[in-house]
């Protein structure tokens, strides 16, 4: 009988909440929720003919002009399907069976995820959950010696997504240099997928340092997330390796095609950065007024404790023709709802007044 590796079996399957998501205000995976920009769109349909959909795709000028937006050198940069692929790509570069991955918790599940099927180990660092500026805020805080702690001699990768996946926390920059100095055998990715809503990065490190890893995402402020596009950028050397194990043609033409014309419009990002920031400070506003404790974030969404009101939230938002997401696997209670413009957390304010 025809038995998978033992990795394989061992895992649980991930099953994404994604059906059924069309005609809702989508609060729930922190997606751009006004949609992709129209000159995206425009790019899109100029671009799009049957020579294009017939030729495999020619990263050549995409990954010079991407190098270029982030400021790094053509050969330091790696185009991804989404950065699913890129956390993919490092650990099969160099995590091995039995090796170690140190994570936080909780954090994004693609982590643990890829470092299971590559037959290692993960080890978790948990969150402190510290009181915030205010009576309802709180803070998840981590320390680099919490992290540090649990690295081995086994350790070959650290995972430090900032802000963090579900709950918007943040690392300082001196931490992250701390981490990498301190652990010279292990690749340190710093997963920027919700920079745009924050401004902090550790780009310009790269060149200093050669075990870190710094990724970006077009799937969240620029509205691209159908498309699939991330960057992994790094030393060369790293990169170079790294596209050893990458399928040639695994990031699609067309997902080039409007990640480059969204680069072309930084003021649009930076508007829709701008009110979603706006949507952000009246969310915890809302939670605030209506009892509810929440963490604080740097991202685009609100991780909250909605305690033994969660259920009745879940059910009244669906009925409202919005989704939010349940996260009372990560945290008692815990449900995040993604910060859109304001006009988009009024509806949610809305279902929080009538549960009042």
């Amino acid at each position: 009988m025809l038995e998978p590796r033992s990795a394989i079996q061992r895992m649980r399957p991930y099953h994404p909440p994604t059906g059924n998501r069309r005609n809702s205000l989508r609060l729930d995976f922190n997606e751009n929720t006004i949609g992709c920009p129209d000159h995206v769109l425009r790019a899109l349909t100029n671009a799009l003919s049957g020579e294009l959909l017939a030729t495999y795709p020619d990263y050549e000028l995409a990954t010079k002009r991407f190098a270029r937006f982030f400021g790094v050198k053509d050969d330091q940069l790696l185009l991804s399907n989404g950065t699913d692929e890129a956390i993919q790509l490092l650990v099969n570069t160099f995590v091995g069976p039995g090796d170690e991955v140190v994570v936080l918790n909780p954090t994004y599940a693609m982590y643990r995820f890829y470092t299971e099927i590559a037959d290692a180990e993960t080890r978790e660092v948990r969150y402190r959950d510290v009181p915030g500026s205010t009576s309802y805020e709180r803070v998840l805080h981590v320390e680099p010696s919490d992290i540090l702690a649990a690295v081995s001699d086994k350790t070959r990768a650290i995972f430090i997504p900032n802000p963090n996946n579900p709950t918007g926390s943040t690392i300082g920059i001196e931490a992250v240099q701390e981490i990498i100095e301190s652990v010279p055998q292990a690749c340190i990715l710093v997963d920027e997928a919700y920079f745009d809503f924050w401004g902090v990065t550790a780009l310009p490190l790269i060149n200093r340092y050669d075990n870190l890893f710094v990724s970006r995402t077009f799937s969240k402020a620029f509205g691209l997330a159908g498309m699939r596009l991330g960057c992994l950028m790094s030393q060369s050397k790293n990169i170079a390796n790294m596209k050893k194990g990458q399928s040639p043609y695994s990031v699609n033409a067309l997902s080039t095609v409007a990640a480059l014309a969204a680069i072309e419009e930084p003021d649009w990002i930076a508007s829709y950065s701008a009110q979603v920031q706006r949507g952000r400070s009246l969310l915890v506003a809302e939670l605030e007024k209506h009892g509810y404790p929440y963490w604080k974030s740097e991202a685009n969404f609100v991780l909250f404790d909605a305690g033994d009101r969660a259920e009745a939230l879940l059910q009244r938002s669906r009925e409202a023709g919005m989704l939010i997401r349940d996260r009372r696997h990560d945290l008692p209670g815990a449900l995040r709802v993604t910060a859109g413009p304001p006009h988009h957390t009024e509806r949610f304010a809305a279902v929080l007044e009538a549960l009042r």
